[in-house]
């Protein structure tokens, strides 16, 4: 797969078979990811792989009821609201694999660093044939003490960028994207 194929081509998949990613495919995955550039090559970041349903469904709920109890239902949109409070949703979308990109070096770049490395793993799994997303409302949950020890991140870890991988069950049609905005200077 040529790159610009898989820019272009790559979407937030939200639907997922549940067949397992296979444990060689999770490790070219983090291989992929770890090819990042990243600030004065401190390459900071480390991986939680989680493929057990259970822990997913109760980190799920853990970061639903955060996401209820510590957000502003002004700021929460209409079907986000409605979603959170569902019990049978489930924020990682039925995926079999959560791999959460953490960050063990404090450096005003590590986050940065650690999103360049999730883009590559969401390249690589999209040229796998694999779907992948970036679960944001998962973000906050797992900075609580509650949502580390769940996932058993280490104290000097932080996560940064939790993400579903998983066979498809469909292809998300492409989504419409605003020209950019430009501002040539000089």
């Amino acid at each position: 797969m040529e790159l610009t194929e898989a820019i272009y081509g790559r979407r937030a998949v939200r639907q997922f078979e549940r067949e397992p990613v296979a444990r060689d495919q999770i490790l070219q995955l983090i291989e992929a990811a770890t090819q990042a550039p990243s600030a004065v090559n401190e390459q900071p970041w480390s991986f939680y792989v989680v493929r057990d349903a259970d822990r997913m469904t109760r980190l799920s709920d853990g970061a639903k009821d955060y996401l209820i109890r510590t957000s502003s239902m002004a700021t929460l949109a209409l079907h986000l609201r409605e979603t959170l409070a569902d019990p049978t949703h489930d924020i990682f979308h039925g995926a079999p694999l959560l791999i959460v990109i953490a960050s063990h070096v404090e450096s005003i770049w590590a986050i940065e660093d650690c999103a360049l490395a999730a883009q590559n793993l969401m390249l690589t799994a999209h040229a796998m044939d694999l779907g992948s997303c970036w679960i944001g409302s998962a973000h906050a949950y797992l900075q609580t003490p509650a949502g580390r020890a769940m996932l058993g991140l280490h104290t000097d870890h932080r996560a940064v960028a939790p993400i579903v991988i998983g066979h498809p069950s469909g292809h998300p049609q492409p989504v419409p994207r605003r020209p950019p905005d430009v501002h040539w200077i000089g």
